[in-house]
């Protein structure tokens, strides 16, 4: 089994999240889920775009390796050590957000301060330990280069788009 279509879905979801985060906060209106949507959207477009780094990356690593058959196998256990770390980071995040929509106004305010706030600030960490889990793994210096490459690109999301439509002061 291949780890690609699984971290491809997560780094398309973190976008989703990324383009919500840069535009949390710079919007006072109360009915915003029109704007909310749109900023998921252009969040999911620009990680969609930047995710073809590591992809390509992965293609020409493939491409010029001299056993592909062995290079894809090495990329491929790099990429479920990459996979693991994410999903508990993941699972913690659905943990906090299905907490956040369960629970009464108060309790899910804490959800929100004690989950959310600090998973987003952990959000790097979980990154290397995803590149580190690459390259532990089996993947070598091939994995923990498309992994780094993802990570940049998925880390880059968020700061992309707030410069682009959400910079400016309201």
């Amino acid at each position: 089994m291949t780890p690609a279509l699984p971290l491809a879905l997560l780094g398309l979801v973190d976008a989703a999240f990324s383009g919500f985060r840069a535009y949390a906060g710079s919007d006072a209106r109360i009915r915003k889920h029109r704007a909310t949507a749109r900023a998921a959207l252009r969040g999911l477009a620009v990680g969609g775009v930047l995710l073809l780094a590591p992809a390509l990356t992965a293609v020409l690593l493939l491409r010029t390796a001299p056993d592909r058959d062995r290079r894809y196998d090495t990329l491929a256990a790099g990429g479920l050590g990459y996979l693991l770390p994410l999903t508990v980071y993941a699972a913690a995040v659905l943990l906090s957000l299905a907490a956040y929509f369960a629970l009464p106004f108060r309790a899910s305010t804490l959800a929100m301060v004690a989950g959310l706030g600090p998973l987003t600030l952990l959000r790097p960490l979980a990154v290397a330990a995803a590149c580190a889990g690459a390259a532990v793994n089996g993947g070598g210096w091939s994995a923990l280069l498309v992994g780094a490459a993802a990570g940049g690109t998925v880390l880059c999301v968020e700061p992309v788009v707030h410069r682009r439509w959400y910079s400016g002061v309201r």
